[in-house]
């Protein structure tokens, strides 16, 4: 994988690429699947690692979005209507081409009076008429003893029905790569760790190349290519202004926030959807790894490329509403891990940030020939990168159909519920490591155990009491461009997203690893294993837990 990291970079020199994509999350990754399977010649090149940003910190769901439909009708909003719609038909594409990554998730709806309850169901009905073929499961009025069976740690006082939907969770982080894994499957140069640092313009501004750096080495690079497409989400301003500095801004970003408890907190398979908050807000609490994920905030946010996690004010703002729905007494020393990030938001003047439509255009700028695709959420990625690569091809004179609708992502191609029987049988690994393997890599996995045949001791975990293994790691680092630490730990296994303390306890004994495997000196060993500790300590001590 580092020859072949090396590799790619050369090849920048000789090559001249249809499509360049800058940024690695998922409209990009996306993008450059797209783009690749239509047979176009793509480099996708990314700052900090694939999906590290907006794309790894949502609330893991695949949904239309209950409080934007619910928003089209008080406002009589048609952008709304048709957002929540594209988003539900989507929703089925997902979890059809990535099974071992998502699956359908039962929410939960408290009611506190029957005209609540009216309300939501009726609402709930509509979600799912609109959803049409595409619907994963038919929402339902519950009593107040059939609501406790489904979470029964929901607060009795108060609580007078509930209403059932369904919607689809996903593991963000690894849907991320699986998009980066298949566009390379079709051909698409994808590279981490590689900074835009300027356009190459003629006289009249039009972009014909760019200059990039390899933020490992420092060494730069030349880029030719005939069109690029900006796909950097919240950062998407500072690369139009990059490539027309008389462009106005056109971002708007919002902060949302998670936290993490223990799953004994609600002990359930289904989630919990939280209707109301002091400022109009929807909160949920989802079953997520081994734990309880809890969130969103929502509020105006600066650009800003500094990873973050909650503050000390909003952890006590989650877990007020927690402890208002569920029978426990939550608190700060509960808390396990928490993480932040930046929606990308298309500015509209006099509307708050929670008040604006999450869909997404495509922009061109006819003066630099720059394709920017702005805003959006993760459930209509795929639409989003179909309408960019459409736009696209309007500037290659060229037109191939999409393909994406269909196309089953690597790690799900072959995988089924045997799969992790597999695993089991070809590793001897136990339970929980098996689980964690077959639900985060898909048939891929067998790959993994793969390893162990070569050496018995990659069987070993890294530490106790966690699923990793020595076969996992050198798996990340060999064949999923995990080049640093973080790029492992949070990358690949997205372990400080449900644990911090495990997340501080893997970083010496992967650090180690890494060192022995790339060979790095004293100075990468501090930039990559000690500034890594650094960040996640920082992050810990902003929230205050």
């Amino acid at each position: 994988m580092k020859d072949l990291r090396q590799h790619n970079l050369d090849q920048l020199q000789e090559s001249v690429f249809d499509i360049c994509i800058i940024g690695g999350g998922a409209t990009g990754a996306g993008a450059a699947l797209d783009a690749a399977a239509r047979g176009y010649k793509v480099l996708l090149i990314e700052k900090n690692d694939f999906g590290s940003g907006t794309s790894s910190k949502s609330t893991k769901l695949i949904h239309g979005g209950v409080r934007y439909l619910e928003q089209a009708f008080k406002k009589l909003s048609i952008g709304q209507y048709r957002m929540v719609s594209k988003a539900l038909h989507e929703r089925a594409t997902l979890l059809k081409i990535a099974p071992h990554i998502t699956r359908p998730l039962q929410l939960v709806t408290p009611c506190r009076t029957w005209i609540e309850g009216v309300y939501y169901f009726i609402g709930l009905k509509l979600y799912d008429f609109i959803s049409g073929r595409s619907h994963i499961g038919k929402s339902e009025l519950l009593s107040r003893q059939k609501a406790l069976q489904k979470i029964p740690t929901l607060k009795t006082k108060g609580l007078f029905s509930a209403v059932v939907y369904y919607d689809g969770q996903l593991d963000d982080l690894r849907f991320n790569w699986a998009l980066i894994q298949t566009a390379i499957t079709k051909g698409a140069i994808c590279i981490n760790h590689t900074v835009l640092h300027a356009f190459q313009k003629t006289g009249a501004g039009k972009i014909v190349g760019a200059t990039i750096v390899d933020a490992l080495t420092g060494k730069q690079y030349s880029v030719n290519a005939k069109l690029f497409v900006n796909a950097t989400g919240p950062f998407s301003d500072s690369v139009r202004l990059l490539a027309n500095e008389m462009l106005l801004p056109r971002m708007q970003v919002s902060k949302g926030v998670h936290i993490l408890l223990p799953k004994q907190m609600m002990p359930s398979s289904s989630a919990l959807l939280i209707p109301k908050t002091k400022d109009g807000r929807l909160i949920f609490a989802i079953p997520y790894q081994k734990h309880l994920l809890v969130g969103t905030t929502d509020d105006p946010g600066v650009v800003s490329e500094k990873e973050f996690g909650p503050t000390a004010q909003e952890v006590q703002y989650l877990l007020e509403y927690v402890n208002e729905y569920l029978d426990v007494q939550a608190t700060k020393a509960d808390v396990l891990a928490g993480f932040g990030g930046l929606r990308p938001l298309v500015k509209k003047s006099g509307e708050s940030t929670k008040d604006l439509v999450r869909d997404h255009e495509v922009e061109i700028d006819e003066r630099s020939g720059l394709i920017s695709i702005l805003g959006g959420k993760w459930t209509t990625y795929r639409l989003m990168a179909k309408d960019t690569i459409d736009a696209a091809e309007k500037f290659l004179h060229s037109q191939s159909p999409c393909s994406t609708k269909s196309l089953v992502l690597i790690g799900s191609e072959t995988f089924t519920h045997h799969t992790a029987i597999q695993l089991q049988q070809q590793s001897g690994w136990d339970h929980e490591v098996v689980k964690h393997l077959a639900s985060t890599y898909g048939d891929q996995s067998l790959k993994i155990a793969a390893i162990t045949l070569a050496d018995a001791n990659a069987k070993n975990r890294l530490l106790p009491g966690m699923p990793y293994t020595y076969a996992e790691l050198h798996y990340v680092v060999e064949h999923e461009m995990a080049y640093t630490v973080k790029d492992a730990i949070a990358g690949r296994w997205g372990t400080p997203l449900a644990s911090w303390q495990q997340a501080m306890q893997l970083i010496p004994v992967v650090g180690s690893y890494m060192t022995h495997y790339f060979n790095w000196g004293l100075e990468q060993q501090e930039k990559y294993i000690h500034q890594y500790q650094l960040e996640l300590k920082t992050i810990i001590d902003g929230s205050n837990v």
